[in-house]
């Protein structure tokens, strides 16, 4: 039954490994706690010396002296047991930190797949609350347990030596206190682990409504969300609630068995000093160590509680830190090929989890040569952006084959391709940092006067330097502190600085007035010469100057060919020219003049 508990427990060996590295300082804290319960251990018996041979002798100096040992021994135990506590406390410490940059550090090479069936809010509650539950078991309630049991099993020990008889009678009750703490532990343990699940569910749904805050309180659901959190908090005070009235009917439960053994021991011990066969000093010694251990078991049930708590988080925290990527690093990738800038996309057909009975490609084909400048035009859902995210390797297909400059994707490292691409989505995503870092992620080693000049290209350098500290300016979360049009800039600054082979623009300027996307058009018109360049856009100046346009319809390509060819077609991409780019033509056309 104990190892069936026991068992359950395991989640918390997944910690050795972060412990390993520390093992010097591991070793100082058992021995500085080993110290610490010897010397304890011997207090009770320099009690019953004192109390044998010292009172009962009634000489002054003889109390004197076995007393300033008394506390002598009182003075090293507080020393070794603050040593102790520091060593443990730090390590507990150290290992947590490390795990939590081992988890960040996956969940970010987890592909968008995980996160299509995984909230946000759930994943930062494992990395956040999670590992705070470890971290409080790994360090205060660690040392608390490491104390405890030693201080149960000397005692238990001393016991014996003091009185063989009693400790016999001590033993027979332990069962009674450590059976029941064993099988209601799993229940709490049960509990621990369903009330992390639902504290899960209201990071969720937090994060949910707070990253959405602009459409919440514009269409008035403030009350709506309020109440669905409100009953998400509900659930997660009622199996809070729970876990703790079970905890304190173990607690309770333990501390009677406990005290309630000691009484009876004790009873049976002073009958013995009645009938002589035990001194007064040895009954005291026995009492200070009956104390001792009842004091241990006590103290061994909470923390028992709270391991079970830690260990239901630490099996939440290692689903996460064992989710594997969808999109798998082969062991041994091949090596890069030399930068063309080319890439193709063979008979692909793809389906997003979350909508996997609709092909969002379907046999889609798409060969693009070094420096050549393709289009993809076609209405919304025509899979498009599809055809970036699997270039980009954020998914794998179905079926077919993706490579660049020859080499199949799902031969190489992701960063080694990735690096010759940049991209500038539709929806730019800003940090919580400066105008300068936000731009230099393009390329991370770039200078100071690189990211100038590449906000200069990208035509952002006038409403940066009107910010108030210029590229210092912290642009808030998500760039809350720039307008859309603004936000679209400091992208395409982040491409030019990239300088990469292939361009990905999936509908670069849609967030640009006419005359702030006329400057900025020529400023992408001078970083595609010479580069490959693929764009999704529904501007119609943009699409005619490609080299070739690819029409998509349902995720296959149903036209291919320039501007006028297609035109003259008079088929799909002429009634799109007709009825959805019209108005762009002309309204950037009068910002040209």
């Amino acid at each position: 039954m104990a190892a069936s508990t026991l068992h359950k427990l395991r989640p918390l060996a997944a910690l050795r490994p972060y412990v390993r590295p520390h093992a010097a300082t591991a070793a100082y804290a058992l021995t500085a706690l080993l110290l610490a319960a010897v010397l304890m251990l011997s207090m009770p018996a320099a009690v019953g010396v004192v109390i044998d041979r010292g009172l009962l002798a009634e000489s002054a100096a003889s109390v004197d002296r076995h007393f300033i040992i008394l506390f002598g021994l009182a003075v090293l135990a507080a020393i070794f047991g603050a040593v102790r506590y520091y060593l443990v406390t730090w390590l507990g410490e150290r290992v947590v930190a490390d795990l939590r940059n081992d988890v960040y550090r996956h969940v970010l090479t987890l592909s968008p797949r995980f996160f299509d069936t995984h909230r946000t809010g759930e994943v930062l509650s494992r990395l956040n609350t999670d590992t705070t539950l470890v971290q409080s078991m790994a360090g205060v309630n660690l040392s608390i347990a490491l104390r405890s049991a030693m201080m149960m099993a000397g005692g238990l020990v001393m016991l014996a030596v003091t009185s063989p008889v009693l400790t016999a009678y001590i033993a027979g009750l332990i069962p009674a206190v450590l059976i029941p703490l064993f099988i209601y532990g799993r229940h709490v343990r049960r509990l621990s682990k369903r009330t992390q699940d639902r504290v899960a569910d209201t990071g969720g749904i937090a994060g949910e409504t707070i990253s959405a805050i602009q459409t919440v309180q514009a269409y008035g659901l403030e009350a709506v969300h309020t109440q669905r959190f409100a009953q998400a908090i509900v659930h997660a005070f009622e199996a809070a609630a729970a876990r703790i009235r079970a905890r304190a009917y173990l607690t309770a439960g333990a501390i009677i068995i406990a005290f309630g053994a000691v009484v009876v021991v004790l009873w049976l011990g002073a009958r013995d000093v009645v009938a002589g066969h035990m001194s007064p000093g040895e009954l005291g010694q026995f009492l200070l160590y009956a104390v001792m251990v009842a004091g241990a078991v006590a103290s061994l049930s909470e923390m028992w509680g709270e391991m079970q708590r830690a260990a239901g988080a630490m099996e939440r925290v290692i689903g996460l830190l064992h989710a594997t990527p969808d999109t798998q690093t082969p062991r041994v990738p091949a090596p890069p090929p030399p930068v063309r800038g080319a890439f193709a996309l063979h008979g692909v057909t793809f389906a997003y989890p979350a909508r996997s009975a609709v092909n969002a490609l379907e046999r889609f084909s798409l060969t693009v040569e070094p420096g050549e400048t393709v289009a993809l035009v076609g209405a919304s859902g025509a899979g498009k952006s599809t055809v970036i995210q699997l270039l980009l390797r954020f998914y794998d297909p179905a079926s077919g084959v993706i490579t660049v400059d020859g080499a199949d994707l799902r031969t190489l490292k992701p960063a080694s391709f990735r690096q010759r691409m940049a991209l500038v989505p539709q929806d730019t995503v800003l940090f919580a940092e400066s105008v300068l870092a936000n731009i230099r992620y393009g390329r991370p080693e770039a200078t100071d006067a690189d990211v100038y000049a590449a906000a200069q290209a990208a035509g952002a350098m006038a409403f940066i330097e009107a910010l108030p500290d210029g590229f210092a300016t912290a642009l808030g979360e998500r760039g809350t502190r720039l307008s859309g049009g603004q936000c679209q800039r400091i992208a395409i600054a982040r491409a030019i600085l990239r300088d990469p082979a292939i361009l990905l623009l999936d509908e670069a300027t849609s967030a640009l007035d006419a005359p702030t996307e006329f400057a900025v058009r020529r400023a992408l018109d001078a970083l595609m010469l010479g580069r490959t360049t693929l764009i999704i856009t529904h501007r119609l100046e943009t699409v005619r100057r490609a080299d070739r346009i690819v029409v998509m319809d349902a995720g296959r390509a149903v036209e291919s060919g320039t501007h006028d060819s297609l035109m003259a077609r008079g088929a799909v991409y002429a009634g799109l020219a007709a009825t959805r780019f019209r108005h762009t033509e002309r309204t950037v056309s009068l910002a040209a003049r």
